[in-house]
This record gives structure tokens, C-alpha cells and sequence, in this order.
């Protein structure tokens, strides 16, 4: 099951993130994305929640990241977590408006 939400802020995300572990998810399950590469380091680590990382992606892709834009690295994480291309282009925009997009899956 994943669950997929856009929030305008930390606050609103430490809400969901709580909501989700009351529905049974546990933090190893749930991945925050920001736009801004420290706000989101930032806001993993104040969460306590997942970052994409080599297991999410594989190493071909993860080394790849390191080459692509910051908007392009954030579909090619999102997309390794079961987005289609499509909602992570679109999660993507909502990233560049400034606000956060919380990956739930189990």
C-alpha cells in the first residue's frame, strides 16, 4: 500500500507523519521530499523518517543522480518508490512551489 501526500510545510508534515504511524506505518516506512536539498536533510532529520537511498534506487541509478538536476533526482527517487513518471512529474511541481510531498508505503 502507498500513500502519497503534498503539505505546505514542517508542522503539516510532522501532523501526517504522525497520522500515518497511528495508521500503522512505521518512520522506516515513510519518505519526505523537499525541493531544497538542506530543507529536506533538514526535515528527515526532524522527522526521523526515510531518504531515498542505493537499496530505493540501485546503484546504477543512484550514481546517476549525482549527475542529474535536483528536479530530475527527484522523480528518478520518487519514481523508485512506485511513483508512475507521470505523478512524480507532478509531485515534482508541487515540490517547486515550495512544499513537501510525504511517501508512505509498506
Amino acid at each position: 500500500m502507498m500513500k502519497t501526500f503534498v503539505v505546505e510545510n514542517g508542522v503539516q508534515a510532522t501532523e501526517k507523519i504522525n497520522h500515518l504511524e497511528v495508521e500503522g506505518f512505521t518512520k522506516d516506512d515513510i519518505y519526505l521530499f523537499a525541493h531544497d536539498p538542506n530543507r529536506s536533510k533538514h526535515l528527515t532529520s526532524g522527522t526521523d523518517t526515510e531518504s531515498v537511498g542505493v537499496s530505493e534506487q540501485g546503484v546504477f541509478s543512484s550514481m546517476k543522480n549525482v549527475f542529474r538536476s535536483r528536479g530530475d533526482e527527484l522523480r528518478s527517487k520518487m519514481a523508485s518508490l512506485g511513483l508512475t513518471e507521470n505523478e512524480a512529474a507532478h509531485m515534482e511541481e508541487e515540490l517547486d512551489k515550495g512544499k513537501v510531498v510525504i511517501i508512505a508505503q509498506q
